[in-house]
């Protein structure tokens, strides 16, 4: 495996300066007219994406193709700045429409290390681009908009695999979010459905309790409810409503790879549907959270939700007051100008991809959203107005996001030859996929595969295992089977490319 920067330009119509654009790729089962794999790395440093060029998809397919791997960064993540800092006069160069531009540049100019007497520049090379969630619909937009560079895309909700041959030859979306929502309150709806009953039911009453609390502007009320949950020095009630809404988040971090599942939403609704107290210490609070059950609405449940209570009490002070280093307010305030004037390279956590939400994409998962007959799963102080504070305070961004410069390229309906998704069936992003139940449903075939994976989450299909660590279980049959699949119609889009190839040799040679 080897790693190179590559300067392209930095795509602005009246400039010529280039930037190095950060890449990884794998050529060990390289052989000659074999195809080149592009995995997209979306809105994380590069390096996070390595173990699919290892073990995962792009390793998957490379060896079952005879291509190369690579991992391409995308431009104001990990190392791949154009600019000296994250200013919003600065941040301009962030859009869709210039970071495809930087992967279809990479298609038709890179030259690999040790593989410089080789042309594997699209289009004379088939590119198969893959991407997962944000990734997925960018190469998703990518075949749409690059279609004589990158020959197939795999596009994911679950991971985003989009295959690239040729110029955009094919594309694989995994969990591919191809529909921008400016409020997107679904996403908590795959949990909703197919979460634990007991737990769901538990978590609704329990974040309507605090609801009703705060709602209600009794100062003295909302100062005990704060107090039991150790978080009365978090100065802004929407904040608090956003910590103790956290936990049930943590769905999207289930995953079948041990070495990436994060246990704790199973852990949190284990506490919250307890017949137990988990921690003792929690007992002296019983008096108190039986008021708070009461004054929230619930006075003739006292009995059955008491102890859920209390234990989703311990689990937000063991889970989060506990491990806050510094003031409540510097851990969990949205409400953080000061923070918000840091623009520097380092802060690119904390700038690049909410400057691409608030411009382009929304997303915000709001408790206010949830219809008004239904109990929604986080607190509905969770607003528009409150989720964008960063858009205001950061960038001094203040209408919505302007979804159509992406929604453009298809949404929901997004369709291309040689275009794949992939997405899990209970993954939170499945609502702004291809397969979200308000989008028009499609056959799958092989040159427009559309594969739903069975009980499976974010981006499950991006995973993989040395042989060393499989089992019978592991990967899941539905996860291997979607893989294999994906193995399948890329060897059926690249049959096709070669076919092609083919042809206009034949026909060159008749017109000499």
């Amino acid at each position: 495996m080897m790693h190179s920067d590559r300067s392209l330009p930095r795509y602005e119509p009246h400039s010529d300066e280039k930037f190095p654009l950060r890449y990884w790729f794998d050529a060990t089962y390289y052989k000659d007219g074999g195809p080149v794999i592009v995995l997209q790395s979306g809105e994380t440093d590069g390096t996070g994406r390595l173990p699919f060029l290892q073990k995962g998809i792009v390793y998957q397919l490379a060896k079952a193709t005879n291509g190369i791997g690579v991992i391409l960064e995308h431009r104001y993540y990990g190392t791949s700045f154009p600019t000296p800092d994250l200013s919003t006069e600065n941040l301009r160069f962030l859009t869709t429409e210039q970071a495809l531009a930087d992967m279809a540049y990479f298609a038709q100019t890179v030259k690999f290390n040790g593989l410089e007497d080789k042309d594997l520049t699209a289009p004379k090379t088939p590119y198969i681009g893959y991407g997962g969630s944000y990734a997925g619909a960018f190469v998703a937009y990518l075949r749409v908009q690059y279609p004589d560079v990158y020959w197939g895309n795999i596009s994911t909700v679950l991971a985003n695999l989009v295959s690239w041959l040729t110029m955009v030859k094919g594309t694989i979306g995994s969990s591919a979010v191809t529909e921008a929502i400016y409020d997107f309150w679904r996403y908590y709806e795959p949990i909703r459905i197919y979460g634990p009953p007991d737990c769901i039911s538990n978590q609704q009453k329990l974040i309507n309790i605090v609801d009703n609390i705060l709602l209600q502007n009794d100062t003295t009320r909302i100062s005990q409810l704060k107090s039991a949950f150790n978080l009365e020095n978090l100065t802004y009630n929407d904040d608090f409503a956003q910590v103790v809404s956290n936990p049930i988040g943590a769905w999207q971090g289930r995953n079948w790879d041990p070495a990436v599942n994060d246990p704790s939403f199973f852990d949190y609704c284990n506490n919250i549907t307890s017949s137990f107290v988990v921690n003792n210490s929690t007992l002296n609070l019983t008096t108190t959270t039986e008021e708070l059950i009461a004054a929230g609405g619930y006075g003739d449940q006292v009995s059955q939700l008491t102890v859920p209570m209390l234990n989703f009490i311990n689990f937000v002070i063991t889970g989060f007051v506990e491990t806050c280093d510094e003031t409540l307010d510097q851990c969990y305030s949205t409400h953080n100008k000061t923070a918000y004037e840091l623009d520097g390279l380092d802060r690119a956590d904390y700038r690049s991809w909410p400057y691409q939400y608030c411009t382009e994409y929304g997303y915000f998962q709001t408790g206010s959203g949830v219809p008004k007959d239904q109990l929604p799963l986080i607190s509905r102080l969770l607003t528009l107005e409150y989720l964008s504070i960063i858009c205001r305070e950061a960038f001094n961004i203040t209408e919505p996001p302007d979804v159509d410069r992406v929604n453009k390229y298809g949404g929901f309906n997004i369709s291309y030859p040689r275009l794949a998704f992939v997405d899990g069936e209970i993954d939170p992003w499945r609502g702004a996929s291809p397969h979200s139940p308000l989008a028009s449903d499609r056959p799958d075939t092989t040159d427009e595969p559309f594969i739903l994976i069975d009980d499976a989450v974010h981006h499950w299909d991006e995973n993989g295992l040395f042989p060393n660590e499989t089992t019978a279980d592991l990967p899941p049959a539905p996860v291997r089977e979607a893989q294999a699949e994906e193995v399948e119609f890329v060897k059926a889009w690249l049959d096709e490319f070669y076919v092609q190839k083919k042809r206009r040799r034949t026909r060159k040679m008749l017109l000499q």
